[in-house]
């Protein structure tokens, strides 16, 4: 029920970050840095690798990985439409970007890798689940989209600031303590394997 789903704002905190409980239902207000790009990541931890200053604060931010859809009409960009993407696609970057940046919420689909699991547990930080199916309901709750950078990128690679009322509901899939939700079901799935593997084989011969 919406009544059991709790309501935060990002960014987070490190200490309210470590509040939510693995598997709990959230709904966010507030507002995150979306980018959907391989080599925005890339980028990224060139500049801090250079010491270079990032066009857009990320420093303890809500960092989505999220491509996004806008209309341009005169000095206002208009959201039309957000996409979540496979955070895993980013499992080589984000585990030095997050303990350089301090992100205290990270967002997208699939997870991410042990690496970055230590990461979010040394920040006080968490990865939200999003389903990528509800992306229309996702996309309803962006009302502005604050600022942009590195117009060189495509829109969906482009570092952008969006704000947001309701965005959700989101999974804790990831908690600020070491758990995830990925590795749970990983290893519940290589417990049941071998009983899988006799009853096929049970199977397979009696069908001889």
């Amino acid at each position: 029920m919406m009544s059991d789903i709790r309501k935060i704002r990002l960014p987070l905190p490190p200490e309210e970050a470590r509040e939510l409980k693995l598997g709990e239902l959230v709904i966010a207000d507030g507002e995150a840095i979306i980018t959907a790009g391989l080599p925005t990541h890339e980028r990224i931890v060139d500049y801090l690798d250079k010491g270079k200053p990032l066009p857009l604060a990320l420093n303890g931010q809500a960092f989505f990985h999220m491509g996004i859809c806008v209309e341009e009409r005169g000095d206002r960009i208009q959201p039309l439409y957000l996409n979540p993407t496979t955070s895993t696609r980013f499992s080589a970057q984000m585990p030095s970007m997050i303990r350089r940046l301090g992100l205290t919420a990270v967002a997208g689909k699939g997870g991410l890798d042990r690496m970055a699991v230590h990461a979010l547990r040394e920040t006080g930080g968490v990865y939200f689940s999003m389903v990528g199916g509800a992306s229309s309901m996702l996309s309803a709750a962006v009302t502005d989209v604050v600022e942009t950078a590195w117009p060189d990128l495509i829109t969906q690679f482009r570092l952008t600031r969006i704000r947001f009322n309701g965005l959700g509901p989101l999974v804790v899939a990831i908690d600020a303590h070491g758990g995830s939700l990925y590795e749970q079901l990983a290893d519940e799935a290589q417990r049941k394997l071998p009983s899988i593997k006799a009853n096929l084989s049970t199977e397979r011969s009696g069908s001889a």
